[in-house]
């Protein structure tokens, strides 16, 4: 029974258990010194900022390629509308036949 308490004790689950607890404690002193250090923004000046900062980030199309896209996407449009057109007149067709 004591050799097995010992083996346990001296197992790596043991070792990665009493990891975990230090880890854990670790990220909590650090949270707490951040605390302390600086005071976090708050309220919708932060907002405001974080918005500001990642509107910065973003990669804006050009003139050129906003007209481009616009136009492949009026195209796809019409050949859906076409697609859908043609399949409704079929079905409408087929179902004349059908049931008269």
């Amino acid at each position: 029974m004591a050799k097995d308490l010992e083996l346990e004790k001296n197992s790596p689950e043991a070792s990665d258990k009493s990891e975990k607890k230090s880890d854990k404690k670790g990220a909590k002193d650090s949270k707490e010194k951040n605390a302390k250090g600086k005071k976090p923004k708050k309220g919708i000046v932060k907002y405001f900022k974080d918005a500001k900062s990642e509107f910065k980030k973003v990669v804006w199309p050009t003139p050129k390629e906003t007209t481009h896209n616009t136009v492949v996407v009026l195209v796809m449009c019409a050949l859906a509308a076409l697609f859908v057109f043609g399949l409704d007149s079929l079905l409408g067709l087929l179902n004349g036949l059908v049931f008269r």
